[in-house]
């Protein structure tokens, strides 16, 4: 009779307290963990993934911690960055710099789907086709979104100069989809040079970066042509990705990866001690040479120590994903890497553009010239912002990269036509 009077729940007769928001958090996040843990394949090879998404990660940082603003008498935004104050930080972006290891990473992986595709009766074309389709989706909308809201925030009164400076840094990182599209295009010829030379197929494309550098920055450097140093594009993001298809080969292993890591650090001493190549790995505002745009020696000397340290802790980093807890964000992180990538830059410009209204050195980290001290600590102290700003674009955004299933052509024709306005714009073209 004494049970009957409990009340339901309890075993005491007292009522249950309610399940706290932090709880509810924790027990949901757990849940998710669980479930991606479940749902992961055996055969996945978490260390590539764990790889690529470490090297995606690099890519909003280091824009967000080396890109600054400045403001002008008008209330324009201009681009600035830190390095051009500190030079002593050019270092970091030997560590931020992980493209090298993203081409690697998709050299692998590219292989592998190939071979996948080409197993299952699948012709190039196809393969290839899905692959690009994957890349530009993402592409195409967020620079559609962007031409949209061009004239909205024009008539909101956000100066033309802050526009072109968003417009600028938007579609900075877009040029690796176009180079990364390109040379995935060239898989099957990568595979086949794997297949025959093993690493070594990736010497020709140092050696051609080699040859290039040489020409615009040796003693007839005053009589190249300005484009010469466009022939590294190709060869010098390639070079990774060769490698990459050469590992997914299993023609590149820990004797070869010791040799690409001491062999890269070595080659990355010289150039900057003794051929007085620029020490970072990104442009600096003032600076005659830059690394990256296109790539020198220097970056591919990077890219061959990463890609080797990259290979040689494989196994550790495939032992130290099993552990579901940082299993889970390494997935998330995979699933969103071209919203990342292409929504990054208007994450940090949906805070710089509103504080740029409150006028020059109202906002440390902001608006304020990136050339002291504060800066630094202000800037790191916004990261945090910028980061839950691109989750919540993310949120809405993602969506650009799951198939495009419902849209019929005129929209996608439109969103086509809105996309070429707004390059034609960031480009400077109008």
């Amino acid at each position: 009779m004494a049970i009957a009077l409990l009340a339901p729940g309890s075993r005491t007769g007292r009522k249950t307290a309610p399940e706290t928001a932090p709880k509810a958090t924790w027990r949901a996040a757990r849940k998710a963990v669980r479930s991606i843990e479940d749902r992961t394949p055996a055969h996945r090879d978490r260390a590539i993934d764990g790889l690529r998404a470490l090297a995606l990660l690099a890519v909003p940082t280091g824009h967000w911690l080396l890109g600054g603003f400045t403001l002008d008498a008008d209330g324009a935004l201009h681009n600035a960055s830190p390095l051009s104050a500190f030079g002593f930080l050019s270092p970091a972006s030997w560590v931020l710099q992980m493209l090298g290891i993203f081409f690697l990473v998709g050299g692998h992986s590219s292989v592998l789907s190939f071979r996948r595709a080409t197993e299952r009766g699948g012709s190039t074309g196809v393969w290839l086709r899905g692959r690009l389709v994957r890349l530009g989706r993402p592409v195409l909308g967020v620079t559609a979104v962007w031409a949209a809201m061009l004239p909205l925030l024009y008539a909101l009164g956000v100066p033309e100069a802050t526009l072109r400076t968003g417009a600028t840094l938007v579609i900075q990182p877009l040029w690796f989809v176009g180079v990364y599209a390109a040379i995935t295009a060239l898989t099957p010829y990568c595979l086949r040079a794997a297949r025959r030379l093993g690493a070594w197929a990736a010497a020709p494309l140092l050696a051609a970066v080699a040859t290039v550098d040489f020409l615009r920055y040796g003693p007839s450097a005053d009589a190249m042509p300005s484009w010469l140093s466009l022939l590294n594009l190709l060869p010098g993001w390639m070079f990774a990705y060769q490698l990459g298809v050469s590992w997914g080969e299993k023609r590149l292993g820990r004797r070869a990866a010791w040799s690409l890591l001491l062999g890269g650090a070595a080659l990355f001493a010289a150039l900057l001690l003794f051929f007085h190549y620029p020490a970072s790995m990104v442009g600096v505002p003032g600076e005659a040479r830059t690394n990256s745009h296109p790539p020198s020696l220097l970056v591919l000397a990077l890219a061959a120590a990463q890609s080797g340290a990259a290979i040689l802790l494989r196994d550790r980093l495939a032992k130290l994903l099993r552990r579901p807890a940082l299993w889970a964000p390494v997935v998330v992180i995979n699933l969103s890497a071209m919203t990342i990538l292409c929504w990054h830059q208007t994450a940090m410009l949906s805070a710089a553009v509103p504080a740029s209204f409150f006028g020059p050195g109202a906002v440390p980290g902001l608006t304020v010239a990136p050339d002291t001290p504060g800066w630094i600590l202000a800037r790191l102290a916004w990261l945090p912002v910028f980061a839950a700003a691109l989750i919540l674009i993310g949120r809405t955004t993602r969506r650009f990269e799951a198939p495009w299933t419902g849209v019929t052509r005129l929209r996608r024709a439109a969103a086509a036509v809105l996309a070429a306005g707004f390059a034609v714009f960031a480009l400077g073209l109008a």
